[in-house]
């Protein structure tokens, strides 16, 4: 259950996720958006979880057993949680290096003030950082911080992390209705987005089923605003609104390719289908897996999506 995919990814290609929280959803956050559903277990202290040499020859396994038409573009760091709180994510990214695919992050930021891990993500090629909000209020109300968190931490850590890395950084702002898609808001944020002088500043919106039921993506017209307001700010803005795709690369192993993708990302119906051709199983594992209470079965803007389903 180490690594997935791989999936399409509108920023990077063809990506082969690695897992490296190995339990159900722990992380510093709980966004009202999160795909992966609320925070149970909140954590801000690093702790041991997979052993790097471990993930190393579950990835390398993993890769052994595509198609040489699903060779993934990076080996990415997506994880049931903040992939920053494994302690050895430094150590498990120098040893992947010797795989020769890029290696990326995808992080929440939460943990940049602490040097260990500046020093980790430093490691990385391409490094992918949460940037809501800038401002507190608005911080707690879409992200949900753990209590031993601080806002001026936060962004100190960005900042900070921002004028030592020498790969390609990123940012992800995420617009929920409501919440952080107005002006004043928008432009604060985009000031800080351009303080840290991201090489591409994302712009997404909710399109998996959310932690929290009535989020919603904000109107047409706010998107379009939100968009001039960061490339007025002289920001490299990309917009992230649409489906990736159903082409999801397989191992054969149907029932660890469903449980290992949708531990991390909701499988839409559409993509769950294909997924199960190419594995060569049919929809009576579908409900097998539905049945056990091992995924479930969510509706969101009238699609459906199949989601890991834990057992606490």
């Amino acid at each position: 259950m180490i690594s997935f995919g791989p999936i399409p990814s509108r920023r990077l290609g063809k990506s082969l996720g690695i897992n490296n929280i190995p339990s159900s959803k722990v992380c510093s956050f709980s966004c009202v958006y999160c795909q992966v559903g609320i925070t149970k277990e909140y954590r801000i202290a690093r702790n041991n979880f997979y052993e790097p040499e471990v993930i190393y020859k579950e990835v390398q396994k993993h890769l052994k057993s595509l198609a040489p038409k699903d060779k993934p573009d990076y080996l990415t760091f997506v994880a049931n949680g903040e992939p920053t709180l494994d302690i050895h994510l430094g150590k498990s990214i120098e040893k992947l290096k010797e795989l020769n695919i890029p290696i990326a992050v995808i992080t929440n930021a939460s943990l940049l003030k602490m040097q260990q891990v500046r020093d980790d993500l430093k490691l990385a090629d391409w490094v992918s950082i949460k940037m809501d909000a800038n401002n507190e209020s608005i911080w707690h109300l879409i992200n949900n911080p753990d209590e031993g968190l601080y806002f001026k931490d936060h962004i100190e850590g960005i900042i900070q992390f921002a004028s030592e890395f020498k790969g390609k950084l990123v940012t992800e702002t995420m617009l929920v209705e409501g919440i952080n898609d107005n002006p004043l808001i928008l432009n604060q944020t985009s000031d800080l987005i351009k303080q840290i002088r991201p090489s591409l500043a994302y712009i997404s919106v909710p399109t998996r089923p959310p932690a929290i039921s009535n989020i919603k993506a904000p109107a047409e017209p706010v998107i379009n605003e939100a968009f001039q307001i960061f490339s007025n700010k002289g920001l490299n803005v990309e917009l992230l609104l649409g489906f990736e795709g159903t082409n999801t690369g397989y191992t054969g192993n149907a029932i660890e390719d469903i449980i290992n993708i949708c531990t991390v990302h909701p499988i839409r119906e559409d993509t769950m289908l294909e997924l199960l051709s190419k594995d060569k199983a049919d929809s009576s594992l579908l409900d097998s897996l539905l049945h056990d209470k091992l995924i479930k079965k969510v509706c969101y803007k009238s699609d459906n999506f199949y989601i890991r389903q834990f057992h606490v």
